[in-house]
């Protein structure tokens, strides 16, 4: 169980990395936003409250996105544009 959350917390540590897709404010924190989401959702499964994971992964997703300067991590366009 440890190891697997270990795993799980990695995998949402690097999600959160890539938070800052996308080259204006609103779209890093759209992207941000999604993926926290699903990282908190998968860890919060581990512990039981996936819709609370879902919520605090995507505010902390979504707030790392929008605090996060173009130049920061430029990954190239979003897939909406």
């Amino acid at each position: 169980m440890h190891r697997t959350a270990l795993k799980m917390s990695a995998a949402a540590v690097a999600l959160l990395a890539l938070a800052a897709c996308g080259s204006s404010t609103g779209d890093r924190g759209l992207s941000g936003a999604a993926i926290g989401a699903g990282a908190g959702a998968v860890g919060g499964a581990i512990v039981g409250a996936p819709l609370s994971g879902a919520a605090i992964g995507g505010v902390v997703g979504g707030a790392t996105g929008a605090l996060t300067d173009k130049d920061d991590i430029d990954l190239g366009d979003p897939v909406w544009d």
